[in-house]
């Protein structure tokens, strides 16, 4: 049965939440701010762990970390330390937040985060942000964006996919020449059938899918999806076609073209911390399949 590969930060070990608690309360403490022991802590704990030091923190000094974090530290650092800090649903809830907040949309973010969550995961962030921000996620998607691009988000937020219990060959080759005569037999497209097919069936069936529409057609699914679309309803169809494949590899993907520009860290710094941010911070916080510092520094 396949299921969505996904990045992982293993347990630190050995891990000793009041030992962290310690040393980040030292590293905040009095004039100056030891910020590589902050980074090099909170990038090497997995978000459980994280909690765990929180809860210590607090227990030891009676002060909340994420209040010293936001006080000791500025800019992007301190964004991204305290994104850190919250789990990934919350932190999704948040980014989906200001993603849609205010003048323009920001599509990449939108297109990140539903493209990539499992459906689990996508209902996890419903509840959060309607408990949060006292509003449904859906309307407020639905209110800032348009046409294919809104619907296909709309059929990830239902979060509706079918399960991974077992492929039916029948369906597959169904769905393989379904995508072939919307795409490159037909005059124009029907992104409906695209929509439909990549935002509801299940992981397992269509990574079949996109190996019976290569015998098919001669072409893989994304070079089709490439050709027969365009703008943001075509970066969200090749994001979940990506993720089905592999979420660690899109993430990589995204993370590479976002680096693209300079590698040295002062325009890491500025440039992609100031212009990407999010799409970075959504690598690091949520798929987390390097660590930070090691990112931040090489």
């Amino acid at each position: 049965m396949a299921k969505y590969t996904r990045g992982t930060v293993t347990a630190f070990a050995p891990f000793d939440a009041r030992a962290d608690a310690e040393a980040l309360r030292k590293a905040m403490k009095g004039l100056g701010t030891d910020e590589e022991t902050v980074l090099n802590i909170l990038t090497t704990r997995n978000n459980a762990q994280r909690q765990e030091i929180a809860s210590a923190f607090k227990t030891l000094f009676g002060r909340d970390l994420v209040d010293d974090l936001k006080s000791e530290l500025t800019g992007k650092f301190e964004t991204l330390m305290v994104s850190l800090m919250r789990p990934a649903y919350i932190f999704d809830a948040h980014a989906l937040k200001h993603a849609i907040k205010g003048a323009g949309t920001n599509e990449k973010v939108l297109t990140e985060i539903l493209a990539s969550r499992t459906p689990a995961e996508v209902q996890n962030i419903k509840q959060v942000y309607l408990q949060e921000y006292e509003a449904s996620l859906e309307d407020k998607i639905t209110g800032e964006t348009s046409g294919h691009f809104q619907r296909l988000l709309v059929v990830l937020l239902q979060a509706n996919r079918d399960p991974d219990v077992g492929v039916d060959e029948a369906l597959v080759e169904q769905d393989a020449q379904v995508l072939f005569r919307a795409g490159e037999l037909k005059w124009g497209t029907d992104e409906e059938k695209f929509i439909t097919i990549l935002g509801t069936r299940s992981v397992s069936h269509l990574r079949r899918v996109f190996d019976k529409y290569m015998t098919i057609s001669g072409f893989q699914i994304e070079e089709t999806i490439d050709r027969e679309t365009s703008g943001d309803l075509e970066k969200l169809l090749l994001a979940v076609v990506k993720c089905i494949r592999s979420v660690p590899a899109y993430f990589a993907e995204t993370l590479y073209y976002s680096m693209k520009v300079c590698n040295c860290f002062p325009c890491v710094s500025f440039h992609l911390l100031q212009l990407q941010f999010l799409s970075i911070s959504l690598f690091l916080v949520s798929s987390a399949t390097v660590n930070a510092h090691r990112l931040l520094y090489h």
